[in-house]
């Protein structure tokens, strides 16, 4: 069942519409393109620089603080230290879409 208006927008997606939208290019060069722009902005959050494509969004890295933790079956407590991830801001153009 392939929904009309759906909430969420994959990969697979991302090449269909690029297909659609550039006939001439292969199936591997649209995939390869499209590995090269999410290894560019992964490898930039990386390096704590960030990336921003424009009427689009911002990636950034995100701390998130130490904190404890308890295990509820053994009520053992355990601590995690500092970890980071990716976040997203979408522009207020895309906001807007």
């Amino acid at each position: 069942m392939n929904k009309k208006n759906k909430d969420t927008f994959n990969r697979s997606d991302i090449e269909k519409s690029l297909r659609e939208e550039f006939p001439n290019l292969t199936k591997i060069q649209i995939s390869d393109s499209i590995d090269t722009i999410l290894d560019s902005i992964t490898e930039a959050v990386a390096l704590n620089k960030g990336a921003e494509i424009r009427g689009f969004g911002t990636f950034l890295k995100k701390y998130i603080r130490p904190r404890k933790f308890s295990n509820p079956k053994t009520k053992k407590v355990s601590y995690l230290g500092e970890t980071t991830t990716i976040n997203f801001k979408s522009s207020k153009l895309l906001n807007k879409k």
